[in-house]
């Protein structure tokens, strides 16, 4: 291949870096992610890279099984659900510690989701906890004393009272207690069937409560809670997984070391671990291949799509191509202003349509990334979900697009599109991270249809990884490339990204009658119904409004040697845990 020189050399300057300072010996297995970790905070975390981190190093009461895809004890060795759904009961292992010697106790527990709950963290999943009785009531409460409190004098002593109003809240109106250091007691305001696999997610693991309170303050001037992330840094990170934080070099080296602490550690088959983040995906192929990586968590090399003919030809054994739980996709800006102040034209769902009526998908996926996926024009993978029948979506019809435009009260002219005002059609910016091609290349063909088809304008525009990330946040987009992978076996792990109070709804969707929708279903004790309920949530999203443009259902192209590492998942979930993980000879 015409990159193995230049790419030989960045190799080596990879490498020696990483090992250099102090030349420690080579992990028992060295894993590839795409990008640096954005957090190891569990209550923080929403990437696929750092929920993978997190599993090393947290262990939560439950854990998804690799083969069968279900919720299995981890933490809890047992848990019950009582007849109406509403109440679960979780019994803690006798014994379990932090990597410190303290003990994990379910307090722990209720600790971290009271932290995943306050709006002082932003946390992106405090949506799993909004069906805990009364945990609505108090994120919206405590969200709206702060913007009382900003509006005060404020000062430590108000902000100390605020907070001791906040515990009192807490504590007598959210259905999460621990009656003893032992057992968990969760009381739901509607029954939430996959309640034990949600609980399985990072964003629900424990934090040690010791460790992070020696790193809270309550502002004087916002009353926000402020936690400092310095109590993850190496050295001083305290966790309860199969693993502990050796060392972190940002954008080098994380090192894990089996945690002797652990329930499990006699079992768990790898002393140490690193984990490098190699942004450039030829450099990561090319470590694997010189035996620098042992497993290349996402293959996003441009030329995969050959390694992949190669494998199909049986001429590799080491690439894995796998279906996955999880939908690519890009997201429309639906708020009603730009992040610079301008009207936003995709606040209409007619040009929302226009554009994804626009879209040939299947082009996409025979010509940019020829790796056999499944077109998508809905959110929920087809057949992943058992009793699920989701809708048809939108297809191509570009002829419809151009109507659908019109009626959003555009007029074609011969210098593009103008509206009532006299205002022209603004030039589309598609935005992008720069670390994968995939996404370079998705991004340019759509610019590419959208002028061709629309004759609308468009540009592409990337960022670095953290950059692009924080830009989604602030809303500073007008169309972006997403992604998702389930996180739990339901429809509402994809359908709760629109909600108007989702932390991932990125694109600022707010639509009450969708809500609504997602509220009746959430109150159906029938299951069928309630499958039935989501499906038509779905279809006024996927067919009426679309903030989302899907376009594949994922595949995740893994590289490893099955003969030397086993304990790979290859379920469509996906869910890996390195705790699990075995190279040959140890």
């Amino acid at each position: 291949m015409r990159f193995v020189g230049p790419l030989l050399l960045l190799i080596a300057l990879l490498l020696g870096s990483l090992w250099l300072d102090r030349s420690p010996p080579r992990a028992d297995l060295v894993m590839a992610h795409s990008a640096e970790a954005f957090t190891l905070d569990p209550q923080r975390l929403s990437h696929q890279h750092d929920v993978r981190t997190a599993r090393a190093l947290f262990e939560g009461l439950t854990e998804i099984d690799g083969q069968s895809g279900e919720p299995v004890p981890a933490a809890a060795e047992s848990w019950t659900c009582s007849a109406d759904g509403l109440t679960w009961i979780f019994r803690l292992r006798d014994g379990l510690l932090w990597s410190d010697g303290s003990p994990v106790e379910a307090d722990d527990f209720v600790y971290a989701w009271r932290r995943a709950l306050l709006p002082d963290l932003a946390a992106d999943y405090s949506g799993f906890l909004l069906p805990i009785r009364g945990a609505r009531a108090f994120f919206e409460w405590r969200t709206g004393a702060l913007q009382g409190f900003a509006k005060s004098t404020g000062g430590a002593e108000a902000a100390s009272a605020l907070w001791a109003e906040t515990l009192r809240r807490f504590q007598e109106g959210v259905g999460l207690h621990a009656p003893d250091p032992r057992t968990l007691v969760v009381q739901l305001e509607r029954p939430v069937p996959y309640w034990a696999d949600l609980c399985a997610f990072p964003s629900m693991f424990p934090v040690p409560r010791h460790l992070v309170e020696r790193f809270t303050r309550l502002s004087p001037a916002t009353g926000m809670l402020q936690q400092d992330a310095g109590w993850t840094k190496a050295g001083t990170l305290v966790s309860n997984g199969p693993f502990t934080l050796a060392s972190w070099r940002p954008k080098r080296l994380i090192r894990l070391e089996r945690n002797p602490r652990h329930r499990s550690a006699s079992t768990v088959p790898c002393r140490t671990i690193d984990i490098l983040p190699i942004e450039d995906p030829n450099t990561t192929v090319l470590a694997f291949e010189n035996g620098a990586v042992d497993w290349v968590t996402d293959t996003l090399a441009e030329y995969r799509s050959d390694l992949f003919d190669q494998a199909k030809a049986g001429r590799r054994q080491d690439l894995h191509v796998l279906d996955a739980f999880g939908t690519d996709f890009f997201s429309f800006n639906c708020r009603p202003h730009l992040a610079d102040g301008r009207a936003n034209p995709f606040a209409q769902a007619a040009v929302r349509r226009a554009f994804a009526l626009s879209v040939d998908r299947q082009a996409l996926v025979d010509r940019i990334t020829r790796l056999g996926e499944r077109v998508a024009t809905t959110l929920v993978p087809p057949g992943s979900i058992p009793g699920y029948e989701g809708p048809k979506g939108l297809g191509r019809d570009p002829d419809r697009a151009r109507t659908e435009l019109q009626a959003a009260g555009w007029r074609r002219t011969d210098q593009g599109w103008v509206n009532a005002a006299g205002d022209r059609f603004p030039t589309v910016e598609v935005l992008y991270a720069t670390n994968s091609p995939r996404y370079r290349d998705l991004s340019t063909a759509l610019a590419d249809m959208w002028t061709r088809e629309l004759g609308v304008p468009c540009v592409t525009r990337s960022l670095d990884p953290r950059a692009y990330r924080d830009a989604l946040q602030r809303g500073d987009f007008m169309i972006a490339r997403g992604g998702w992978y389930g996180d739990y076996g339901d429809p509402t792990t994809w359908l709760d990204l629109s909600r108007r109070d989702d932390g991932n709804n990125d694109r600022g969707f707010d639509l009450p009658a969708y809500d609504a929708l997602l509220d009746r279903a959430a109150a159906e004790l029938d299951p069928a119904r309630r499958l039935r309920a989501l499906a038509d949530a779905e279809r006024l999203l996927m067919d009426e409004q679309v903030p989302i443009l899907p376009i594949c259902h994922y595949v995740t192209v893994y590289m490893y040697d099955p003969d030397r590492l086993q304990g790979i998942s290859r379920h469509p979930r996906l869910e890996q845990y390195p705790g699990r993980l075995r190279k040959a000879g140890h």
